[in-house]
């Protein structure tokens, strides 16, 4: 179908475009024109744009699909158009059949695509490596633990080893197993006040130097995800001016939330890894504003019942698709960053993390697209969610720039 974008503003980052009144030009489900329309050009369907940003469509690091339907459906609400879903489903992504069929099923609904993660290891037991070959050709895009970690550093050496030799990408949450197992909050003031088991970022940094020296032995290439403190990104900037083949991600919620936004007991704000101070969401703030991170929802549907525990037995995580895009503009006009920036974080940039050629609005790309209207408030209730995860911090609040259609292979699917 040929599908023409009325008069937007275009902003795509990748190739330093911004420009306002212009018009996009979509035939079988690429682009096709921006600006002037390509020959012999009659639209069948026209979307009119007008004070509204035309964008690639955002890519999401870290999506849990507990109901791919529904949480689908949230992707392209909030204009994503590509969601990398971790492994740790029930039963985990350990075998090719059950990537492929996620795969498959994710190409049913027609919504957001579906990149997913295979289990690094089987059950993420952390002991016996998956079938990684098998796993890839079934669509896998890399491989993780999630955020289960491997406890023995020689089977995460060999599995490094292993995917160093295929060249498989590597994502590891960095976080040492026996400083965090029985921690619930940031290990500092708030947590001693609260009465609540701490997580000191020593957890962190430990956990990523020895990823980091596995990386210098092994070449594996390795993305970090859900960084959390300003020490952590020291550690991963020194290993990437060194070279080594390092990427990591920063979920929107910590750049914009610290240990003191769990008030009283809020079950809202617990997160893994947690809420941690200023001075680290100042430090993470600052590597995204330099464009050493992307950024991502790290959505985590979570059941009402399990948010309605006390803090400690509260499952952690937040609702995160339908919230990326409002928040990361909140988070860029509070950093001083141009829209352009703040977009590429979570678009070009994730792209460039996962090896795609997507994120972009090029000639020849892939027509997925997102419009937006950067100057609607709309209040984030209950109701206005599309997941079947209702939780989180920002319940109640007004959220800036709002979702008016949302394009995947020049389809309108929202």
């Amino acid at each position: 179908m040929n599908i023409l974008i009325e008069q937007g503003r275009v902003i795509d980052p990748k190739n330093a475009v911004d420009r306002e009144n212009t018009s996009i030009f979509i035939v079988d489900g690429k682009i096709a024109g921006l600006g002037a329309a390509p020959a012999g050009f009659v639209a069948e369907q026209t979307l009119d744009a007008r004070g509204c940003v035309v964008c690639p469509g955002l890519i999401d690091l870290g999506a849990r699909l507990n109901s791919i339907e529904a949480e689908l459906a949230a992707a392209v609400a909030g204009g994503v158009t590509t969601v990398v879903v971790p492994p740790d489903a029930d039963p985990p992504l350990d075998e090719p059949e059950l990537a492929d069929r996620l795969v498959h099923r994710g190409e049913e609904i027609g919504k957001a695509r579906v990149l997913p993660l295979g289990a690094l290891t089987l059950g993420l037991k952390g002991e016996r490596l998956s079938e990684l070959a098998g796993l890839r050709k079934a669509g896998c895009i890399g491989f993780s633990q999630a955020k289960v970690p491997v406890v023995d550093t020689e089977a995460l050496l060999r599995a490094m080893e292993y995917a160093a030799t295929f060249d498989f990408p590597v994502f590891l949450h960095p976080q040492d197993y026996w400083l965090s197992r029985n921690g619930i909050a940031h290990g500092g003031e708030m947590a001693s006040r609260l009465g609540l088991a701490g997580i000191p970022v020593a957890a962190e940094t430990i956990a990523i130097a020895t990823i980091v020296q596995l990386v210098r032995d092994t070449g594996c290439r390795v993305h970090l995800t859900r960084l959390s403190s300003a020490a952590g990104v020291h550690l991963v900037e020194q290993a990437m001016n060194e070279g080594l083949p390092i990427s990591f991600d920063v979920g929107i919620h910590h750049l914009l939330l610290t240990e003191n936004d769990i008030g009283f007991f809020n079950p809202h704000a617990r997160f893994c890894p947690p809420l941690r101070t200023q001075h680290d969401r100042d430090g993470l703030s600052q590597a995204v504003v330099r464009g050493l991170a992307a950024i991502c929802s790290d959505h985590t549907p979570v059941a009402a019942d399990d948010k309605l525990l006390p803090f400690g037995e509260a499952k952690p995580g937040a609702t995160g698709l339908e919230v990326l895009l409002p928040l990361t503009l909140n988070w860029a006009e509070s950093a001083g960053v141009s829209l352009s920036d703040a977009l590429a974080r979570i678009t070009c940039a994730p792209a460039a993390i996962l090896g795609l050629a997507s994120g972009s609005l090029a000639i020849g790309a892939a027509a997925d697209i997102c419009i937006f209207d950067p100057e609607e408030s709309w209040p984030l209730t209950v109701d206005a969610i599309h997941s079947r995860g209702k939780n989180s911090p920002w319940l109640g609040y007004m959220m800036n720039g709002r979702v008016k259609r949302t394009l995947v292979g020049g389809k309108v699917v929202f």
